[in-house]
């Protein structure tokens, strides 16, 4: 990614005159690329696995990780620099993020007809992101919203998407920040 670029996706991940109190918060599923958890760890944030219960290293450090991101550390710049298009992860504003984990938590596992267990639900892969929103009916959006106003994902084509709900259906805005090809 561009320094120009990189510019704009993080003025768009946070814009001068957001809400006070409000928060970018980061899914990163560390299961993509072995780099994800290292980066993790020397970034100093504190970030929460969305698995719970005492798990094996192994589980650990490919599982889906939650962290607050802040704009100058170097976490941010990793994803940007290295992760961008390899979906990495999916990016969270949040107002209030007391509950946060716990409602995400609540995300992981769906129900299918045809299956007699519950499936894993990928919702912070960019890709599953992206195909399951536009199908969401106002009840399941309300579900996969809670506490966050908005998601932001990668498309397929190094831009970034912002999803908001409004009550009644899911808005995506495409926001002008590419990788150029």
């Amino acid at each position: 990614m561009t320094g120009e670029h990189k510019q704009a996706v993080l003025q768009r991940l946070w814009p001068a005159g957001a809400k006070p109190g409000s928060s970018v918060w980061g899914i990163l599923d560390c299961a993509r690329d072995p780099a994800i958890y290292g980066a993790l760890l020397e970034s100093r944030l504190e970030f929460r696995c969305l698995f719970s219960g005492t798990l094996v290293r192994e589980v650990e450090i490919n599982a889906p990780q939650l962290v607050e991101l802040l704009p100058s550390n170097r976490l941010v710049h990793h994803w940007l620099d290295e992760g961008w298009g390899q979906s990495w992860g999916v990016m969270l504003r949040v107002a209030d993020a007391a509950n946060l984990r716990h409602h995400l938590r609540k995300l992981l596992k769906v129900r299918v007809e045809g299956y007699e267990r519950p499936l894993l639900f990928r919702f912070y892969d960019p890709r599953v992101l992206r195909a399951v929103l536009p199908t969401c009916s106002a009840e399941q959006s309300r579900e996969l919203y809670g506490p966050i106003e908005a998601y932001l994902a990668e498309q397929a084509d190094g831009t970034l998407s912002e999803y908001r709900f409004d009550g009644s259906a899911i808005r995506q805005q495409l926001l002008e920040a590419s990788v150029p090809s």
